[in-house]
């Protein structure tokens, strides 16, 4: 009888060594799979860096014409606009219909083409690429791979008058959300 409670005390006694030894070996795979999930996060930021350096080096590497052809905004549209956006749709946490923004939008040229800064609080909180036709403005911009949240927002505008230029903003946020603001830029100051 002894004997059998003897055996009966080691059995429970290697049962609850095994479970705990489980757990333990349960929360180190834990431990290693996060870790190879935040290095393949990591290499896929820097492959997304690679890719784009390679872009760039091929852009540079491909023979352009002689004649370079200085891109600038007709002065009814260079300068400085007073800009506020109206949250119109949104299925995104970070927008709410009828959020109100207010700030300002610069039209510059250089060498390298034609951009549009949006500045709030004196300072550049994004610049788009534009491109420009005797109808429309298009703007675009895409966040770079070392941010928080991968952004892309598409601007399409058309003068309403000499001191008024109206359009529509559309932001998608990592592929999964998409908010639309409707743009309304007033004339501040003339180049």
């Amino acid at each position: 009888m002894a004997f059998n409670r003897y055996l009966f005390a080691t059995l429970v006694a290697l049962s609850l060594l095994s479970g705990c030894q489980d757990k333990e070996r349960a929360h180190e795979l834990d431990v290693r799979e996060q870790g190879i999930l935040a290095r393949e996060k990591e290499f896929a930021i820097k492959e997304a860096d690679y890719q784009s350096l390679m872009r760039m080096r091929d852009s540079l590497l491909t023979r352009k014409d002689t004649a370079v052809v200085i891109q600038r905004w007709p002065e009814e549209i260079a300068g400085i606009w007073a800009g506020k956006s109206v949250c119109r749709e949104s299925n995104c946490s970070e927008y709410v219909i009828g959020d109100l923004r207010s700030n300002t939008w610069e039209f510059v040229s250089d060498s390298t083409g034609l951009y549009t800064r949006v500045i709030n609080n004196n300072k550049v909180v994004r610049v788009y690429s534009a491109k420009y036709d005797s109808t429309s403005i298009q703007l675009h911009y895409t966040s770079d791979s070392s941010a928080a949240k991968n952004m892309e927002m598409n601007v399409e505008l058309t003068r309403d008058n000499k001191n008024l230029i109206k359009g529509m903003q559309t932001t998608a946020i990592d592929k999964s959300c998409t908010a639309k603001f409707s743009i309304e830029l007033n004339r501040l100051t003339n180049r």
